[in-house]
């Protein structure tokens, strides 16, 4: 697997998409630098992920720095040892707290999250949703994010429907379904292509549309 680490490897992606696909050389041109979003591997990083589901950017950011300042250094250990009422402190929700707590649980039982990030995407995302409360889309992110797996479009994600529907003129934008066969053809590209259309969405709408992580290393 060769993994997205540089800005350099999302510019020779880009190059190649486009030739696939020449209508993503607009979306290109609109959506200026595309950042790379390279997060260190490892339990924070797949915590501001589970964080940042289903609440906005500043929400995310905000309950992510009360854990962290709470739970500090952020480890298992330190979850499992501070309860509900470190949770709550934090701002989570339930469902949020019980899928914290199953991985915490599961990490220190040895599930090796640094792993993840040298196997296929098939294999990692099996592993991944086996732990309760973590879905194909925070796998998805994760091992995009951490990972940098080359190949991976996490079509659930509202943002990446709004914007490809938008720069392909698709209305109402495609559903899940749809937008996986509509990634197909940018095989084996769509990790760069994920990066791609959430640029374009913050062009478009004029904010930020992916995942948040308090732990991104490189921009």
């Amino acid at each position: 697997m060769q993994r997205i680490s540089t800005l350099d490897d999302i510019a020779a992606a880009l190059d190649a998409l486009c030739l696939q696909d020449p209508r993503l050389e607009a979306v290109r041109r609109m959506s200026g630098e595309i950042p790379l979003r390279l997060s260190e591997p490892g339990f924070a990083s797949l915590v501001s992920i589970i964080v940042s589901q289903q609440v906005s950017r500043a929400s995310a950011d905000a309950i992510f720095g009360r854990l962290s300042a709470l739970a500090s250094p952020l480890t298992p250990q330190a979850l499992l040892d501070g309860g509900d009422a470190l949770y709550r402190a934090a701002g989570l929700s339930r469902p949020k707290q019980r899928t914290l707590v199953a991985l915490s649980q599961a990490v220190a039982g040895g599930f090796d999250l640094d792993r993840l990030c040298g196997i296929g995407a098939e294999e990692a995302m099996a592993e991944m949703i086996a732990v309760p409360g973590i879905g194909p889309w925070t796998a998805q992110v994760y091992l995009l994010f951490s990972a940098g797996h080359p190949d991976i479009f996490p079509a659930r994600d509202v943002a990446l429907q709004s914007a490809v529907g938008h720069a392909l003129g698709i209305d109402p934008r495609p559903g899940e379904k749809e937008l996986i066969r509509i990634a197909e053809s940018w095989a084996p590209y769509r990790g760069v292509a994920s990066r791609l259309f959430w640029a374009y969405y913050r062009v478009i709408k004029g904010r930020e549309g992916a995942p948040p992580s308090s732990t991104l290393s490189k921009p």
